[in-house]
């Protein structure tokens, strides 16, 4: 479960952004989740608040934007969705393909509460 290193370094990550900008609250963190990258949303939503305890991100909220797997056939040029179609081009059944969104993961934004 890889997840948990990944949470440990939002928090690492944010926490140094915050104290860098003189922010003290956080309310949300936003992080986006490539369906091809290997990151389980679930995982990291329960993961969250362990890791958290005990710092700034504590009470904040944890927001995963899932991004859908998405690729070109290099036959056909089909746009289609990776998973659902189980890396196969519906059109013409053709596995060879170009990756073209789904496979990263990264911190979207970070939102702190009105007035802070």
């Amino acid at each position: 479960m890889h997840e948990i290193g990944i949470v440990r370094q939002i928090v690492r990550t944010v926490t140094d952004f915050a104290q860098k900008n003189g922010i003290g609250e956080i309310a949300e963190v936003v992080v986006d989740c490539g369906e091809l990258s290997l990151v389980i949303p679930k995982y990291l939503q329960d993961i969250y608040p362990v890791v958290t305890e005990g710092t700034i991100l504590e009470n904040t909220k944890l927001l995963v934007n899932e991004i859908p797997g998405m690729a070109e056939c290099d036959e056909c040029d089909e746009i289609f969705n990776v998973v659902e179609h189980k890396g196969y081009c519906p059109a013409c059944g053709s596995f060879e393909k170009t990756i073209l969104s789904g496979q990263d993961f990264g911190i979207r934004e970070i939102h702190v509460p009105d007035g802070e």
